[in-house]
This record gives C-alpha cells, structure tokens and sequence, in this order.
C-alpha cells in the first residue's frame, strides 16, 4: 500500500502530492485504492492538527465574517438583538451576548450556538463575557 508516517513537512508534500491523483478520479468505494486514500487523508488531518492548529473564532469574529459572507449589515443583527444600538454594543465588544439573543441568531441565521456561547474578552472593561 506503500504508506508512511508523517512527521515532517516533506512527509507532508509527500502525502499530497500521493492523493492528488485521487481529485480527478476518486477511487470505487472498498477496493484498496479507497481505504489507501482514507488513511492518507487521515494522516494529513492528524498532522496539520498537530503541526498547524486553527483557533477557533470569538463569537463576535464569527459573526462579522457570516455578515460579511451572506451580506448582512449590522441593521439586520439589530432586528435580532433589540435595536441599533445595541447590535453596535455588540459588534464593538461593549455588551455580550445574551442567551436570547444567541438562540434568535442561532434560529433565524442558522449560526450553530456553539459558536457563539465561547467567552470572549469586552472592550469596554477588560471582562470576559
């Protein structure tokens, strides 16, 4: 099966460059092309976990990159959060998040609540909310 260990950057090259070949022509499911490519993709993922990790977004981080990528204004957050202003509070770390108006996001933008229930730090004085 011709599989190894990766534990360096060249390793890594190594296994992309060895299941590129499967973007173009996936191989048929339970032949051994297939459980070749599940190991190297899971050999990858657990290396750049490893090696590369990604923090995960603040709540407020994820909600100016979902109002950024569906087009949503700070307006529309007001109509979820009780008005103008306060969706500014918000979006400029003053107030937290409330319960309610964490699951009327998560209701009405689809946004999972476990992405915005994380503490985050408020600007107004230096609490966590």
């Amino acid at each position: 099966m011709n599989l190894r260990a990766i534990r360096t950057d060249e390793d890594l090259d190594w296994a992309l460059a060895e299941i590129e070949q499967y973007f173009d022509a996936p191989p048929a499911p339970g032949t051994e092309e297939a459980d070749r490519f599940d190991i190297l993709t899971d050999l990858i993922e657990a290396y750049e976990n490893r090696e590369y990790p990604i923090e995960a977004l603040d709540p407020i981080e994820t909600l100016k990159i979902f109002m950024d990528i569906k087009k949503k204004k700070q307006s529309d957050l007001a109509e979820l959060v009780g008005g103008k202003s306060r969706a500014s509070e918000i979006m400029n770390r003053k107030r937290p998040l409330t319960l309610r108006m964490i699951q009327k996001i998560n209701t009405s933008w689809k946004i999972p609540a476990a992405s915005l229930i994380a503490p985050y730090h408020l600007e107004a004085n230096g609490e966590r909310a």
